[in-house]
């Protein structure tokens, strides 16, 4: 009897912890949907911003709620910048063809200068970008150094992998970072110490995201495309055939192992980052939440003994409930910590 009463209560706070989070996020998009549909917004722009926040919504997930917490002004900025790192991350992934994503990428590289050049384009988050790119100033160099590392990821053959740890740490800072540096832009905040932390945050974000997709990865073809030659090499990943370096066919059993260094290198720049917290203003601190789902990320790969293979990993936001992430936000935020 007891054994049914406390079965019975815990399902009702499960119940009970689904129906606040749904109502959490159902009232944050509404707070967002009427933000992007200001007086001041012409329609063809409102459906622009509006197509930004469900693609980061559908694709992004964990920064979508991560980009709630900001103001309404700068959410307005971020949105759109997260939605076209969205959009550049998947255009391999989606494309039946490699060279097809390979040209959705150019496509992109092509655009960024039109939209700078004042030049139309029909595209909602091309449009989009080129509303906050008016209003806010935004650096091109950031926007071209994204989209042309990704360029240049889709470029290497299948069976290249990076030499070293550098090389990764330069693409998540390519491609992370500088999402982090715009929306600092955007909300007029320059500080030395708010870049160096956003550097590093991007850096450690970036690297867990690269481990995350390995199983992905290896599903379209028996590699594993992220890790690099030096840290694969001192696990005992790759082995020589006829000159060529392959992954060796057991390599799952040393990969925890590469997984674990890894992701040493990613906690390194987080605890980086957090040093610089003091020095940080204010007004950047929602900016740097980030932080939080690349800890959660480390925090579920420690769980599982770093196998990224590990079905745990893909339950709800990065291996935690969503309630329990948005709670994680939530402290953060009001802590004034990332």
């Amino acid at each position: 009897m007891e054994r049914k009463e406390k079965g019975f209560k815990e399902q009702q706070k499960k119940i009970q912890n689904r129906r606040f989070y749904t109502k959490t996020s159902n009232q944050a998009i509404i707070n967002t949907q009427n933000l992007m549909s200001g007086a001041s917004t012409s329609g063809s722009l409102r459906a622009a911003l509006s197509h930004c926040v469900q693609q980061v919504r559908k694709y992004d997930y964990h920064h979508y709620l991560c980009l709630l917490q900001l103001s309404p002004e700068m959410r307005k900025a971020a949105f759109p910048l997260r939605a076209f790192n969205v959009e550049t991350a998947k255009a391999m992934d989606v494309a039946s063809d490699p060279r097809i994503g390979l040209m959705r990428l150019l496509w992109w590289q092509e655009a960024i200068d039109k939209i700078y050049s004042h030049k139309k384009i029909e595209h909602p988050i091309a449009q989009a970008l080129s509303s906050i790119i008016s209003e806010h100033k935004i650096s091109k160099s950031w926007l071209k150094r994204s989209v042309e590392a990704r360029i240049n990821d889709a470029r290497r053959e299948v069976d290249e992998i990076p030499e070293t740890m550098e090389e990764l740490e330069k693409y998540a800072e390519d491609t992370v970072s500088t999402v982090l540096y715009m929306t600092l832009q955007a909300g007029g905040i320059r500080s030395t110490s708010a870049d160096h932390a956003a550097s590093h945050i991007g850096k450690a974000s970036g690297l867990l995201l690269l481990l995350r997709s390995l199983p992905y990865h290896f599903s379209r073809n028996p590699q594993i495309p992220y890790i690099p030659v030096e840290v694969a090499s001192k696990h005992g990943l790759l082995v020589n055939e006829g000159g060529q370096r392959m992954m060796r066919s057991d390599f799952r059993e040393g990969l925890p192992d590469a997984v674990f260094e890894m992701a040493s290198v990613a906690n390194t720049h987080l605890q980086k980052a957090r040093e610089l917290a003091k020095t940080v203003p204010a007004e950047a601190l929602p900016v740097l939440l980030l932080a939080v789902p690349a800890q959660v990320m480390l925090d579920s790969l420690r769980k599982v003994h770093f196998d990224v293979f590990d079905p745990k990993l893909t339950r709800g936001v990065l291996g935690i409930s969503p309630l329990g992430f948005q709670l994680k936000l939530k402290w953060n935020s009001w802590r004034k910590t990332y």
